[in-house]
């Protein structure tokens, strides 16, 4: 009954964009449909086959993953009329939807379902919407540590200023952007209906070929509840409180015991990012360089963390060859250690929402982490918790079981013909752990290899790929088959 009401809607939809494209929108619209088939020796697939894609391929040995996407941009006129014709004003609204369906065609669910309202570079927005916050290079990157585009986008309300934008009375020197969001974690956790709270602040200086930027990322879960144990506190102060990362009882203090003996903390699991970097262009490169230190608590925002995701990225402006290559060094192992066993971090782990920085058995940031989701695939001794299990079942700070990688990454973007590109990675990792399967350590490298070839139609895209995994937590060889067709817009 679902399958079938979801297919008369996206029948009626489709039906009613290709009419009205027709009309006023016809550029502006773009509806496409696609599947990537997927198969892998092992019982899941390497890393890069299924990171960094917003959740949309099913971690198994073979699959399909099938899907159709619908987005459109109407221009407001001046006096923000709908529908408008004038091209030059700065308002407009954008929104679109991408239905998946996967495991087997028994997983219907949607990647993207956004709107959002546009002036100029600020926009307010709703929904599920694919984003990366930070600097790193979407197409080469092994990941952001604040939020990578690994897991499926997370519903949010927001408002943020998506540009760099001139600050007044700056001669254009210094520019801003950032963003203020809340969202709703679900049920599939610890703590069951759960917050998101996120804001970032990045400035820029510059306005010739280099410019200096930085900014810092701050994320909490906040809220939520148990039937089993309490439910913490979601009110207007709640809010307020982990805003402001005040020092409040939130409802988990002690645990629940009706003798309050320990001081609260913040209210909320904090993490967040700092991170700074530059831009050059040269006359025929564009050179970008970034360095993000990942903190749990405050005591992580400290001169001495040297906990870092450190890239470099050229990228080729003009028609040539090669497009884009990037170079990048991942090291957490310092945890804190320069404070006292009691108060050092354990990145993305917490003792009160034990699920941790993970949406949909995915995590957030960067995915040469490993969750117990993941690891399960590894080791024969780690099994994913059970999130509707006794809360007394289910231990803290233990569902990332790997957050100690020291590593290096390498990946190239490049066209071989007007019709023929490509993108290559290869990651090396050696993971310490913070879990006993992983000690002392373990090597491991991940490889991907993809080609994509569009068809003199100009509508229809094929992709190939393989990706390899060797090292001491996996071997394991895996194929990908791709096609996406264009039926309104531009590929």
């Amino acid at each position: 009954m679902l399958m079938k009401r979801i297919q008369l809607y996206l029948i009626f939809v489709c039906s009613f964009y290709f009419n009205y494209a027709r009309g006023q929108f016809q550029d502006s619209l773009k509806l496409a449909v696609g599947t990537w088939g997927t198969i892998a020796t092992k019982d899941y697939q390497p890393l890069w086959s299924v990171s960094n894609r917003f959740g949309a391929i099913r971690d198994q040995r073979s699959d399909l993953s099938t899907y159709i996407s619908i987005s459109n941009r109407h221009v407001l006129n001046d006096n923000n009329q709908y529908p408008g014709y004038n091209e030059d004003s700065p308002w407009s609204i954008s929104y679109g939807a991408d239905i998946y369906n996967n495991n087997h065609f028994r997983a219907i669910f949607l990647q993207q379902a956004y709107i959002k309202l546009n002036y100029g570079a600020w926009q307010l927005r709703g929904g599920r919407y694919r984003e990366i916050v930070g600097e790193t290079d979407a197409d080469l990157s092994t990941g952001s540590l604040g939020i990578s585009g690994n897991a499926l986008p997370i519903p949010k309300v927001g408002i943020a200023l998506t540009q760099y934008s001139r600050v007044p009375f700056t001669n254009g020197w210094l520019q801003v952007k950032g963003l203020f969001s809340h969202g709703w974690m679900g049920n599939n956790r610890y703590m069951k209906d759960a917050y998101l709270h996120e804001k970032t602040l990045y400035l820029r200086v510059g306005k010739n070929k280099l410019k200096l930027y930085g900014g810092i990322q701050h994320y909490a879960e906040w809220g939520g509840r148990r039937d089993d144990w309490t439910s913490l506190d979601r009110s207007f102060k709640g809010f307020m409180n982990v805003l402001l990362l005040k020092e409040a009882d939130d409802g988990s203090v002690d645990f629940g015991d009706s003798v309050k003996t320990h001081r609260p903390n913040r209210a909320g699991d904090h993490r967040g990012v700092i991170e700074a970097g530059l831009e050059y262009n040269f006359e025929r490169v564009k050179l970008n360089v970034y360095n993000q230190t990942p903190f749990d608590t405050g005591q992580g925002i400290d001169i001495r963390n040297i906990d870092r995701l450190f890239g470099v990225s050229f990228t080729n402006k003009e028609e040539s060859f090669w497009r884009k290559f990037l170079a990048e060094f991942i090291y957490t192992r310092q945890m804190n250690d320069f404070y006292s066993a009691q108060y050092r971090e354990s990145y993305y782990n917490n003792g009160v929402y034990k699920t941790g920085w993970e949406y949909e058995d995915r995590i957030l940031g960067t995915p040469l982490f490993i969750n117990r989701q993941r690891g399960s695939k590894y080791f024969s001794a780690i099994a994913p918790y059970d999130w509707d299990a006794e809360q007394s079942t289910i231990p803290g700070n233990s569902n990332i079981i790997n957050n100690q990688v020291i590593g290096g990454h390498i990946a190239a973007l490049y066209t071989i013909d007007q019709r023929l590109g490509a993108r290559s990675m290869i990651t090396y990792t050696r993971n310490y752990g913070g879990n006993k399967v992983l000690k002392p350590h373990k090597d491991q490298c991940y490889t991907l290899q993809e080609i994509n070839y569009k068809l003199p139609s100009d509508n229809v895209l094929l992709t190939a790929g393989f990706a390899y995994d060797f090292g001491d937590l996996s071997k394991n060889f895996g194929m990908m088959l791709g096609v996406k067709w264009q039926l309104a817009g531009v590929l």
